[in-house]
């Protein structure tokens, strides 16, 4: 089986600025990684966290080192960058990991983060019909 470096993406939003708020989203943005894509920490490489600047009550990063298996996993949290009217309380991630060239990568958007790659949101098929009109025009 051949393997690559892959990148898998996910975002979601928080409610309010607490621990206990942040916490909450960021275990479920995980979770979601984790049922919808077949691999385990150990094939991780890395994982950056950014929050938006009104997100400061806790580290992601911190959530997801307590996780079974995730500890080892190199981690980084900085604060994305602010554009005016851009999504509020935003927590994202980009996972680098090694999976085989095989594999079927699920970028996991929730909350109101689906606003950002509504395009991953659609279902497959609708995909590629759309994708094949646009090709006609």
């Amino acid at each position: 089986m051949d393997w690559q470096m892959r990148a898998i993406r996910g975002a979601t939003t928080a409610s309010e600025n607490t621990v206990e708020t942040i916490r909450e989203m960021v275990t479920e943005l995980l979770d979601e990684l984790e049922n919808r894509n077949q691999f385990q920490p150990t094939d991780i490489i890395s994982v950056t966290f950014s929050v938006t600047r009104d997100l400061d009550a806790i580290f992601p990063a911190a959530i997801a080192r307590a996780r079974p298996g995730w500890d080892n996993v190199a981690m980084l949290d900085v604060q994305q960058m602010h554009v005016e009217g851009s999504l509020q309380r935003c927590i994202r991630f980009l996972i680098h990991a090694y999976l085989p060239t095989s594999a079927s990568i699920h970028h996991v958007y929730l909350r109101n983060a689906t606003s950002l790659r509504p395009d991953w949101s659609l279902p497959q098929t609708l995909q590629a019909s759309q994708q094949a009109v646009k090709s006609k025009v």
